[in-house]
């Protein structure tokens, strides 16, 4: 696939669903990719990409934002509570808020900035022991605890477990976003965005579909 046949395929799926192609936003997943691939997107004018580590981001979007403008950056790996200061200034979106120690480090430095990335609770939908995420079971308390901290907590999370059917984990996401008031739903990737799309995502996030197969790393 490419750029436009993705988009081609969201804007299909959203007709499908009978929602507007404004309501969901096409997070373009740029990690490990060759620049000359991602450059080519930018090039292209989009402008929502996705990371999963803090230093391969900070080590390549600087020069970038430079040079084609400011973009919506979302981390959507694991962060360590060590590199959270890093990731608030860099990102403008983090999607793996999953603990409570986390919860507070972000919350300290809030404090000290006076501002804060928006936050999405990441659910491990699948209960995967090697996976990061909070229990399904603990993402109502979760949620309110980060709001205790004044976070800006704005939806959730999910990477389904590989091979299993991802339907179930996305009805699972939105019924906990929706019982916690939470706008947004951060599902979907290249084989499934278009059913999560159907099923109630805001937010998709497409790699290898946009940029072809990436490098291991």
């Amino acid at each position: 696939m490419s750029l436009t046949s993705v988009q081609t395929a969201l804007a299909a799926a959203c007709a499908r669903a009978g929602r507007s192609e404004a309501s969901v936003t096409l997070i373009a997943v740029s990690k490990v990719q060759p620049p000359d691939r991602v450059e080519a997107v930018l090039t292209s004018g989009h402008r929502s990409f996705g990371e999963n580590r803090v230093q391969e981001a900070a080590g390549k979007w600087p020069d970038w934002t430079a040079r084609f403008g400011a973009v919506d950056l979302h981390l959507i790996g694991p962060l360590q509570t060590n590199k959270a200061r890093a990731a608030v200034d860099l990102f403008g979106t983090i999607q793996t808020l999953d603990r409570p120690r986390l919860a507070n480090a972000l919350a300290r430095l809030a404090q000290e900035r006076g501002a804060c990335p928006d936050l999405f609770v990441q659910v491990n939908t699948g209960a995967e022991p090697q996976k990061a995420g909070v229990l399904p079971r603990d993402a109502d308390a979760f949620v309110a605890t980060a709001r205790a901290l004044d976070l800006p907590v704005i939806g959730a999370m999910c990477i389904p477990p590989d091979g299993a059917d991802p339907a179930p984990h996305f009805l699972m996401l939105a019924d906990i976003a929706r019982r916690n008031g939470l706008p947004n739903l951060s599902m979907g990737m290249s084989g499934d965005f278009e059913l999560a799309v159907e099923l109630g995502a805001t937010h998709v996030r497409v790699g290898s579909a946009i940029f072809g197969e990436r490098r291991p790393g």
